[in-house]
């Protein structure tokens, strides 16, 4: 099977088969490991920021994700992020999903316009499994990084027209050079800039409110089951000052996506830890608001 023709069809673009049924000269000419460079090359279109706009802004046409955060913990890393998109003063979801695995041992969540970063991630995703399949073994994280950086720098120019996007990404190191440090995180600014975080970050627009509440709470080496609760909290304290960050809403059911990436792979929080966690959260909340 052609894994680079399943992709194209999944998204409706004709792989170019002539009347022998041979493939186009792009889909066998030796090239890198890099799936993104074989799109570019094989169907440009569908790489976020190649599409072009009308001129001046675009922000309010599209809803956009809000708040993610990540903490790096004694075994590895968690991220947490709410579930509302909002199309300017409207919330646009309730349910958004925004945490995502990037591959078996790393995390990606996404701020900013929604629909393109929903498709970053699913590109990002078969970057990774691309290399994988041509290389035969994995991405270092700081690759995986690297890569992720150039795609957002592809993205720039529907950017600059109010289409931004800006990821989080988060992994386990399975070769660390400091072995107390092989939760790793990593921020990025709407030009492509790579940044590794240390303890905690936040991104979004209520992460001014969710990093103030993770540096008071925030210790190294913290476990993983302290750094679920210390996220949620950080989303709590987010929603109550961010209007567009969703808090947990127990009516709806409607918690956080929280995951976590350790030795032993990525792990989602099933709905039924997440409520358990949120619903102390907000309990703790009636009788101490302010945390």
């Amino acid at each position: 099977m052609c894994f680079n023709c399943t992709y194209l069809e999944r998204n409706h673009v004709a792989t170019g088969f002539d009347s022998s049924g041979r493939l186009p000269d792009f889909f066998t000419t030796t090239g890198t490991s890099s799936f993104t460079q074989f799109l570019s090359q094989a169907a440009p279109e569908l790489l976020p920021g190649r599409r072009p706009l009308p001129p001046g802004l675009s922000a309010d046409i599209a809803p956009h994700g809000t708040t993610i955060v990540a903490i790096a913990t004694a075994e590895g890393v968690v991220m947490a992020g709410d579930r509302r998109a909002t199309m300017g003063n409207l919330i646009a979801s309730r349910d958004i999903k925004k945490v995502h695995p990037a591959d078996s041992y790393s995390l990606i969540g996404i701020a900013g316009t929604a629909g393109i970063g929903i498709e970053l991630i699913r590109l990002f995703q078969v970057e990774l499994e691309h290399y994988e399949k041509i290389e035969g073994t994995m991405l270092s994280l700081d690759g995986k990084a690297n890569r992720l950086a150039a795609m957002v720098r592809g993205n720039l120019g529907a950017a600059m027209q109010g289409l931004a996007v800006v990821p989080l990404f988060a992994g386990f190191d399975l070769a660390p050079v400091d072995g107390a440090r092989a939760g790793r995180i990593f921020s990025f600014d709407v030009a492509g800039g790579l940044y590794e975080e240390t303890g905690y970050e936040a991104i979004g627009s209520g992460s001014l409110f969710a990093k103030s509440a993770l540096k008071k709470r925030y210790r190294t080496g913290v476990s993983t089951e302290d750094a679920i609760n210390l996220a949620v909290e950080a989303l709590y304290d987010a929603a109550d000052d961010d209007t567009a960050t969703g808090g947990p809403d127990v009516i709806r059911k409607i918690y956080p996506v929280v995951m976590s990436a350790t030795a032993n792979g990525t792990h989602r929080l099933s709905d039924e830890e997440i409520t358990t966690v949120a619903e102390r959260v907000v309990a703790g909340r009636a009788e101490n608001p302010g945390g």
